[in-house]
């Protein structure tokens, strides 16, 4: 079986072959930290820690190095530090933390590293240093600019023209720069903004330029694999490219680049502006976390997501089946074993989670009929499915009834037996009164043959 995934330079799907099989990287742009991550900020997060996970069972999990960067340099930080008069790192360290905690919550693996921009400006400077070297990058007027003319194939993987680019970009034409396209290695810090010594004096470095010197410090260039939204094509990963190629002169930046599409608020881009924007933070306080993990791959990952409450209580409801079913299979003895092959076959087509998903519960549904030593074979193979994509890792009866403490759980179950006893004696006006009781308590009674269950209802 052989992985195949969408190349966006390439414009199709090509099987993935690593230049060394004992050392596939792969490298994802993270977070900029200056407030708390959104949801359309976790889609590339839950995504490529899929592919990560998929990586590090094809090859081994010592085999696969994963790269995320930190920006912690930005005119946004700079902005927040001023504002509430601290250092840029009592900010930086605030929302990392923070950042940290959200994507645990969603169930991410933490990358094999992690660069920070102020940690390597030892390699910005001399990256910069080698463009000028090479003849691929100027100073004027105390800026270090790229020189794109000396790119012959700049705008390749964007697909633009440099009219187009230069379009785009939407930056300032400075009367220093030698051509519109020309964009920012190095610049002038302004006044109480952090300033490191260079070369080409104080400043503080592009944001571009941060992660091809990123990138060449943990990993090393050429890498397998360059991830990202597709808001990053252009201009940041083409001027990556460029950047790359010319301080190293090499022909080649990344074998493999992917992106994810764009999660929109229903119909509506998110923004700001519009005030729709839903902080990670706030949404793993309403709604199981694995919830939203499984939201935010139900959609195939290059296709735009539109994401609502109605998409996340799909989610939830989809989770619900499945920790169902698993339930009532507490009692079966799991056996040890791989993943399906139905299931690899889904993710290694350009990681179809839907497809993926699809086969969950086609296994959910052969375990609630099976019997036998074959229960004990499904239940391990649906649980090895779900742990590739960092699903169902919980335990059922957790799943339902949520992080409640025993004593609140104890009075729940109470109340349910109180409940089902006046149900056995046709006292309907009492079992409503202790159903009304609970739901005061958000909880939510789900009745069966088998039984009563419980879980908690979403928290808003």
């Amino acid at each position: 079986m052989t992985l195949r995934l969408y190349d966006t330079m390439a414009r199709q799907k090509r099987d993935f072959v690593p230049a060394d099989t004992s050392r596939v990287t792969l490298y994802v742009c993270g977070p900029t930290v200056y407030n708390y991550a959104h949801i359309g900020n976790a889609r590339p997060v839950v995504v490529f820690d899929v592919l990560f996970r998929l990586l590090r069972r094809l090859y081994g999990d010592d085999h696969v190095l994963y790269a995320a960067n930190v920006t912690d340099v930005d005119d946004r930080i700079n902005l927040k530090a001023a504002s509430e008069g601290v250092p840029i790192g009592a900010i930086t360290a605030r929302y990392l933390e923070a950042y940290h905690a959200d994507m645990r919550a969603l169930g991410a693996l933490r990358p094999t590293f992690e660069p920070r921009a102020t940690q390597s400006m030892a390699m910005i400077i001399s990256m910069i240093g080698d463009l000028i070297d090479n003849e691929a990058a100027y100073e004027a007027q105390s800026h270090v600019l790229f020189n794109t003319r000396a790119f012959s194939e700049y705008g390749r993987l964007s697909r633009r023209t440099l009219d187009e680019m230069i379009a785009g970009a939407r930056v300032e034409v400075a009367p220093y720069k030698q051509h519109p396209a020309d964009f920012v290695l190095w610049k002038p810090s302004k006044p109480a903004e952090p300033v490191w010594e260079s070369p080409f004096g104080p400043g503080r470095p592009g944001w571009h330029i941060e992660c091809s010197a990123m990138i060449e410090e943990t990993l090393g260039l050429p890498i397998d694999i360059h991830g990202g939204g597709n808001d990053l094509i252009f201009p940041h990963h083409e001027n990556e490219i460029a950047q790359g190629v010319c301080a190293l002169r090499q022909p080649e930046y990344a074998r493999y680049w992917m992106h994810n599409g764009f999660l929109n608020m229903g119909p509506q881009k998110m923004s700001k502006s519009l005030g729709n924007v839903e902080l990670v933070h706030d949404l793993v306080g309403r709604w199981p976390a694995e919830a939203l993990r499984w939201a935010l791959l139900a959609s195939h990952y290059r296709q735009p997501l539109a994401w609502s409450d109605e998409v996340v209580e799909q989610a939830r409801s989809s989770l619900d089946s499945l920790y169902g079913v698993l339930r009532r299979a507490s009692d079966v003895e799991t056996l040890e074993t791989p993943p399906s092959d139905d299931y690899l076959a889904a993710l290694f087509d350009d990681l179809n989670t839907p497809k993926a998903s699809a086969h969950l519960f086609a296994l959910a549904q052969a375990l609630e009929v099976a019997s036998g030593p074959e229960r004990r074979r499904l239940k391990g193979e649906l649980l090895a499915c779900g742990a590739l994509s960092g699903l169902l890792g919980a335990d059922p009866e957790a799943w339902f009834q949520g992080a409640g403490d025993p004593a609140f759980k104890v009075r729940v179950e109470n109340l349910i037996a109180r409940r089902a006893e006046a149900r056995s004696t046709k006292d309907w006006v009492g079992a409503d009164k202790i159903r009304d009781e609970l739901a005061s308590l958000d909880v939510e009674v789900m009745d069966s043959p088998g039984g009563a269950t419980w879980r908690l209802r979403q928290r808003t």
